[in-house]
């Protein structure tokens, strides 16, 4: 299995799939690592129970081993954020994913060409999200 080469820290994610409305929500930062000694997915939280539920723990498990795609990493959750109506842990998971995916692309894991497809998430060095251009 491979680790992550160096750390990636500050990934900020933010899901808000509704704006205005009722729709998932989810919001973490996190830091990246490389892998302890024991190697594989270790994740750890500085995060209060209060700013964000254990109970969406697992999605962003789930959602960071899909996004590392079998790189081993030690990932520290710096912050969060959650709704009690909004956050749910589809949300977690796909946000989990694409932090997984921006750790790879800012460690030089992925072309930087693939941040393009990562709605959710930003990291120092991330390109800035092109805005749609309005026909006149």
């Amino acid at each position: 299995m491979t680790g992550l080469p160096i750390p990636v820290p500050g990934v900020s994610v933010c899901v808000l799939m509704n704006r205005g409305c009722c729709g998932p929500f989810a919001r973490f930062d996190a830091d990246f690592e490389p892998p302890g000694s024991d190697g594989g997915l270790e994740l750890l939280s500085t995060v209060s129970e209060q700013r964000l539920p254990a109970e969406f723990l697992p999605a962003i498990r789930e959602g960071l081993a899909q996004g590392l795609g079998g790189v081993s990493a030690s990932v520290l959750l710096t912050d969060g954020y959650f709704h009690e109506t909004d956050s749910w842990a589809s949300a977690y998971r796909i946000g989990a994913e694409q932090a997984g995916r921006a750790a790879l692309i800012g460690a030089g894991l992925l072309p930087p060409e693939e941040a393009e497809a990562l709605r959710w998430v930003r990291w120092p060095g991330s390109p800035k999200p092109r805005r749609p251009t309005r026909a006149r």
